[in-house]
């Protein structure tokens, strides 16, 4: 494995071991204002991004790439309302897609193999993506009407894991 393509899946490494600890952080506050559904859906979101941190740590591993974890960057203790708090995950997962198109872009380039991988990550951000759109426009909707927040965050309690990937 060349050396820029290493840096490339050490830095999404990186970009999912960050996701894990703010989804985890914002799932620490969102249960701290007793919105425990969406602090469930948090948790949950942090340990997919931990299972796609661990994904590429295998894949780098397997490949004879050096994996490098870098220090974790605090993050905040506050987010906002929850409107605040789903805008800054709708973001995060944009930046997260911009991330792996840039990788995408370079390993079709230069190791096909490497571009599979990352394409089946790019795939998964639609979801990701359009399920954070979709909570960020409802609680838009909602507004200030407490009811319809709480109905909402009762929703999102309803989430269950994502089956483990079989092999």
């Amino acid at each position: 494995m060349n050396e820029q393509l290493q840096k490339l899946i050490n830095n999404l490494i990186q970009i999912e071991h960050v996701s894990t600890t703010l989804y985890l952080a914002m799932s620490a506050y969102m249960a701290n204002q007793n919105y425990t559904g969406m602090a469930s859906w948090l948790r949950l979101q942090s340990e997919e991004e931990r299972t796609h941190m661990l994904t590429l740590i295998d894949y780098l591993t397997d490949k004879d790439g050096i994996v490098e974890i870098q220090e974790l960057p605090a993050q905040p203790k506050e987010f906002g309302t929850p409107l605040d708090t789903f805008k800054k995950v709708l973001s995060h997962e944009q930046f997260v897609t911009n991330s792996y198109r840039q990788a995408y872009n370079y390993a079709l380039q230069n190791d096909p193999q490497t571009a599979l991988i990352i394409q089946d990550f790019l795939r998964e951000q639609i979801d990701e993506e359009a399920q954070a759109k979709t909570i960020v426009d409802r609680l838009t909707l909602a507004g200030d009407n407490p009811a319809a927040i709480l109905v909402l965050d009762q929703e999102l309690g309803q989430r269950k894991a994502a089956p483990a990937a079989g092999g």
